[in-house]
């Protein structure tokens, strides 16, 4: 690893910082550094905040030092005013003579005019360190841009022998938990990381989840229901205030509210499409599916999916729903407790 890529490493640590904060923005970190020292570090820490290489620039005492300072930043400064001015533009102000950037930003508000501004003010411009690293972290971005959908991260638990629930019935419990407390953590945390989670209409009934992430300090992701004919009880837990809603249904016969908004969908073969394409409308970039079984299957059969996550809990059920079969490429698996957690990526992921 050359000197370049052992900063970048640095500018990827804080990057990460603002996951589950910053979107629809990227993760991006900034370091900056005089005469081969860091003088200075920052990273986008919330959406409508400052960006890294604000943040990064601001933490530098004597601004004198940057007329002979390397910015390191993972992502292309952007050229154009959104909720901040650009930082193509504070970066000439304070003479900084080199840039080093990870990657080119996928919008097209921003894809090769930050660079093109840079360069044409005479600053020395670097790209290309740690690029696939970068993209990987903000693999989130990326695919919203790329594939004009969210990043979507299929979650279930299943047994040992493979099955995601058991028969309900009235007289059975309306959960069996598969697996223990420490891996429901995780799932809450994992919550506060994406902008959505996906349910269907039976898990939505059967389950009555409130999917918040009430375990884990951060912000609660969109609900987002199915509903095709608009049968589930107002008084589930979805539909409570902790958080907002969005149904889609087939039925006109739907009202908005302040936290429970519907969206009208075809509920035929291009379902799952039509509902990624409402949720890009919406600038969602990540989603996890939570759903029954049924609804994992659409998403696998559609193959549009990136990430699979799958508990497996020290229990047998010898009966009932299987699990969704799935293959994918390995990307970790440990011990969660007495729970296994394994990570799939879709073969045309990354």
């Amino acid at each position: 690893m050359n000197i370049h890529e052992k900063i970048m490493s640095r500018c990827l640590e804080l990057s990460e910082k603002g996951l589950g904060t910053v979107a629809p923005n990227p993760l991006v970190g900034c370091v900056i550094v005089h005469e081969n020292k860091i003088i200075g570090e920052g990273y986008h820490q919330c959406f409508g905040g400052p960006h890294a290489e604000v943040n990064a620039i601001n933490s530098i005492k004597d601004k004198k030092l940057l007329e002979n300072s390397t910015l390191y930043v993972t992502l292309e400064p952007c050229s154009h005013f959104g909720k901040t001015p650009p930082c193509a533009d504070l970066i000439i102000r304070n003479k900084i003579p080199r840039v080093v950037i990870a990657s080119s930003d996928p919008n097209p508000l921003v894809s090769g005019k930050g660079v093109e501004k840079l360069k044409a003010a005479g600053i020395i411009v670097e790209t290309g360190i740690s690029e696939k690293e970068y993209e990987w972290i903000n693999r989130r971005f990326f695919t919203f841009f790329h594939k004009q959908r969210p990043y979507i991260i299929l979650k279930w638990a299943q047994t040992k022998d493979g099955f995601i629930d058991i028969d309900r019935t009235d007289e059975s419990p309306k959960i069996t938990w598969i697996t223990n407390e420490a891996s429901r953590i995780l799932v809450h945390k994992w919550r506060t990381e994406e902008q959505a989670i996906l349910i269907g209409t039976k898990t939505a009934m059967n389950d009555n989840p409130t999917l918040t992430s009430r375990f884990w300090k951060g912000k609660n992701p969109l609900r987002v229901v199915l509903d095709r004919n608009l049968t589930l009880s107002k008084n589930l837990n979805v539909f409570n205030k902790e958080a907002s809603t969005l149904v889609f249904t087939s039925s006109q016969k739907f009202s908005n509210s302040e936290h429970i908004n519907f969206s009208l969908i075809d509920f035929g073969k291009n379902l799952i499409p039509d509902i990624l394409h409402e949720l890009y409308s919406r600038k969602i970039q990540s989603v996890i599916v939570e759903g029954g079984a049924k609804t994992l299957k659409s998403f696998i059969d559609a193959d549009l999916w990136d990430e699979v996550r799958v508990f497996t809990g020290d229990i047998t059920f010898k009966k009932g729903i299987k699990a969704p079969e799935i293959s994918g490429k390995k990307y970790s698996n440990q011990n969660i407790g007495t729970s296994k957690l394994n990570i799939l990526l879709n073969k045309k992921t990354g």
